[in-house]
């Protein structure tokens, strides 16, 4: 009865059936989360757990059906080296290798040329906390000493129950989509701890129906003109037809557009941990309770920073610090920064899939950043460019930027959004490899730039 139900729904939508299984079930998050503040919230912790996780099989069942043992698999193993390797090194390079490697093959073996959703989608998001699980459990056997102090706040002394991992790994404000959060924060919720009035209901129905709206405003953006800027289109004879400059237009507005079907699900996720209390996140230097300990973006800063760096930092910003405390700042005994960028990189490539394109985009992505950093720094440690960025051209000035930023940000987008080396590089043709020649041409340029511009250290200025 389902089965046709969602066909027809998908079908009046004009949405894939497993898009539409998926918003679904992101939006099913909310009567969830009421029925836990209304009825579960002062229940026994062994209750919530079984609901949290009977809820987020539930959904998984409805998604994927019988591939939900590829999860419960991957959650008892990793519940089982916990338990039997104990706090050491060899237990955390075990789970990273395991699940690492399952991931993969998942990939491996389900992988098209089309953007699916598989089980292999959420499937990402539960390695990351399955492996970020093991390296709170090691962190634990440390001394708060040794520890920093985002690690401190994760670290865990005891050993969860099996039940207890369950809610964490299954629970339906994060399993489908994100956001990442530690077990340390899963426990604080069922012991009530994070709540504006700790032991009781928080406040927090406001604050998760702002993040609701606004995620489907975004949602709306996307529904509407998604449809006019499609993957499909720069495969296409008439793309190719187009002259240049609407090739470059398109990248920007088609990259601007669709990654709103990414913002959307996120907003709307970080509503349900919002609502059920797991996004409250203290208070403010002015006493202004916080509820932002979920979110997966700054909406504000990703809609007006004309820099590429700027909407990296506000996008999907709990996998960005997953990735931070647990592979890049854990490479610093390599000893070199830019090593450890380079080692962080490869990994977010390779977890996001298989395809060329992911490489590509990381790589691309890598490149840019570090251009952009050394053009900041020219910016700033030159008077005549700090003048003109402070000068009423500044609007201009900023416009220009905002449509370099974005043009630029689509261009790596491309590749990872088309996956296979024959169509990115269809595309990067057609617009004859501008993104690549324009960051090159930046990167040599940029060390002339600053002989000319920047003075001297103990350089007087001539009167």
């Amino acid at each position: 009865m389902a089965a046709p139900l969602m066909e027809e729904l998908s079908d009046y939508l004009g949405s894939p059936e497993p898009a539409v299984r998926l918003m679904l079930s992101i939006l099913l998050g909310y009567p969830f989360a009421v029925i836990y503040r209304r009825y579960l919230f002062n229940q026994s912790p062994w209750i919530i757990h079984l609901y949290h996780a009977s809820t987020g099989l539930a959904l998984a069942a409805f998604n994927f059906g019988s591939q939900v043992c590829h999860s419960a698999l991957c959650i008892v193993i990793q519940f089982l080296m916990l338990r039997l390797m104990g706090r050491t090194v060899t237990a955390v390079l075990s789970s990273f290798v395991f699940q690492m490697t399952y991931l993969l093959l998942g990939y491996y073996f389900t992988a098209t040329e089309e953007y699916d959703i598989k089980w292999t989608m959420p499937h990402c998001v539960l390695s990351l906390k399955l492996i970020g699980l093991s390296f709170d459990y090691y962190d634990g056997g440390k001394e708060p000493t040794e520890l920093s102090a985002e690690q401190q706040k994760g670290a865990l002394r005891d050993v969860p129950s099996l039940l207890e991992v369950c809610g964490f790994s299954y629970f339906y404000g994060g399993f489908l989509v994100g956001p990442q959060f530690t077990l340390r924060s899963y426990q604080k919720l069922v012991s009530k701890e994070l709540s504006d009035t700790p032991g009781e209901l928080p406040n927090s129905v406001l604050p998760a129906l702002k993040r609701f709206t606004l995620g489907l405003a975004c949602l709306s953006v996307f529904t509407f003109a998604g449809p006019y800027y499609t993957d499909a289109y720069f495969l296409t004879d008439e793309f190719e037809a187009q002259p240049f400059w609407y090739r470059c237009v398109f990248i920007l507005i088609w990259a601007k557009v669709n990654l709103y079907k990414y913002v959307s699900c996120w907003l709307i996720s970080e509503g349900v941990c919002i609502l059920v209390g797991l996004g409250y996140n203290g208070k403010d230097q002015e006493g202004v309770h916080l509820w932002n300990g979920c979110a997966n973006m700054k909406i504000w800063t990703y809609e007006t920073t004309p820099l590429f760096t700027g909407t990296i930092n506000s996008f999907n910003i709990n996998t960005n610090a997953w990735v931070a405390r647990h592979i890049f700042k854990r490479l610093k005994f390599l000893g070199n920064k830019m090593a450890s960028q380079m080692a962080t990189m490869v990994f977010l490539a390779v977890w996001h899939g298989l395809h060329s394109g992911y490489v590509l985009c990381f790589s691309m992505e890598f490149i840019i950043v570090n251009v952009e950093k050394q053009a900041m720094a020219l910016v700033k440690d030159s008077p005549l460019l700090t003048s003109l960025a402070n000068s009423p051209l500044y609007p201009f000035i900023y416009g220009v930027q905002q449509f370099v930023h974005w043009l630029f940000m689509g261009y790596p987008l491309v590749p990872f959004c088309l996956f296979t080396y024959d169509k990115w590089l269809k595309v990067y043709s057609s617009v004859y490899f501008c993104g690549h020649i324009f960051f090159f041409a930046a990167y040599l340029i940029l060390p002339y730039l600053r002989k000319a511009l920047v003075p001297r250290k103990g350089e007087k200025k001539q009167e």
